[in-house]
């Protein structure tokens, strides 16, 4: 039984097209997750991909990632209203899991506070969401090309995993299940 509802969204680039790509590792990460807490298949919704149990809500966004902040606003707002106690409304808590290139492929990180550092998925969500609403990020490492070029880093983010890859997602999402139930208990 869990002390702390949680609404665990991923940010990335729609399917199919984007299926599997670096910038969609939220995604792919919570495609794994969903087996990980031993949740239904995704069903759509009007707002995005879900698949929850009475502890776990997880939803993915069907926008472009720099546009996500809007989708992930109204799903948090249709998940806290369909909580019917106050006290659990209260202590609902938004995780959104996301692309990082400062880390290294499959590593996490997570933020509870803070700006966006640059990615344009937070930002929008961030300028989405009600003032001073805090939130967990959870950045999953997609790493970096050796250069800093624009052109070259969005080549980067947008290429498709390798089956190696996918399974360094996959074991991530292991990682990010352990932090999930430990939210969910109240502990972390």
């Amino acid at each position: 039984m869990s002390v702390r509802p949680l609404f665990i969204a991923s940010i990335g680039n729609p399917s199919p097209a984007y299926t599997n790509t670096l910038h969609s590792a939220g995604h792919t990460v919570l495609d794994h997750l969903r087996n990980w807490l031993l949740l239904p298949p995704f069903s759509k919704s009007r707002s995005g991909f879900f698949s929850a149990s009475p502890d776990f809500t997880l939803w993915q966004s069907p926008s472009l990632m720099n546009v996500s902040g809007k989708p992930v606003a109204t799903a948090w707002r249709t998940f806290l209203s369909s909580l019917s106690n106050p006290q659990e409304r209260n202590a609902a808590r938004l995780v959104v899991v996301h692309d990082e290139l400062e880390l290294a492929l499959g590593k996490i990180k997570l933020r509870d506070s803070g700006s966006a550092r640059g990615h344009n998925g937070l930002k929008s969500v961030m300028q989405a969401l009600p003032p001073g609403l805090d939130f967990t990020r959870v950045g999953v490492g997609i790493g970096r090309p050796p250069t800093r070029d624009s052109r070259a880093v969005a080549a980067y983010v947008m290429k498709k995993m390798t089956s190696q890859e996918v399974q360094i997602m996959a074991d991530a999402a292991g990682q990010v299940s352990e932090v999930a139930r430990e939210m969910a208990r109240g502990v972390r």
